[in-house]
């Protein structure tokens, strides 16, 4: 489990903003080798609180957290569009336990960007799969 502080959140947040950034400058090497990569972010809470856990998932080969694998297979499968994964028809608790994610990066060439906040992680899970797992 990874903890951090808004500071090392906000750092993070111009990491990845700096890597999309310099996207356009190396598009003939994505085009030609494409780098699948988010930078995932977990809030508990629908605001922004001091319970963030974050990670680079990085997919050429997987790795970034435990399930780095199924994460990028999943991705795989709905070519890096998050909102797509197919839900999982699961019962969850009817318990108000917001949880936020957030992906920023690149997937086949394009850039990335999700954000959606879940009434509770299971429901989190149920929707986006193994990406946001980053406690597991």
């Amino acid at each position: 489990m990874t903890y951090i502080t808004r500071a090392t959140a906000a750092a993070g947040a111009l990491l990845a903003a700096g890597l999309l950034a310099a996207g356009p400058a190396r598009a003939a090497t994505h085009d030609t080798q494409p780098g699948n990569w988010l930078y995932l972010t977990v809030t508990k809470g629908d605001a922004r609180s001091g319970d963030t856990r974050d990670t680079l998932l990085l997919c050429d080969p997987p790795q970034g957290h435990a399930k780095a694998a199924d994460a990028c297979s999943q991705l795989a499968a709905v070519d890096g569009d998050i909102g797509r994964i197919p839900a999982k028809n699961v019962f969850c608790p009817m318990i108000w336990a917001p949880v936020t994610v957030q992906a920023q990066g690149r997937w086949g060439g394009r850039t990335v960007r999700f954000e959606e906040t879940y009434a509770s992680r299971c429901v989190m899970t149920a929707r986006t799969g193994a990406v946001f797992a980053l406690d597991d």
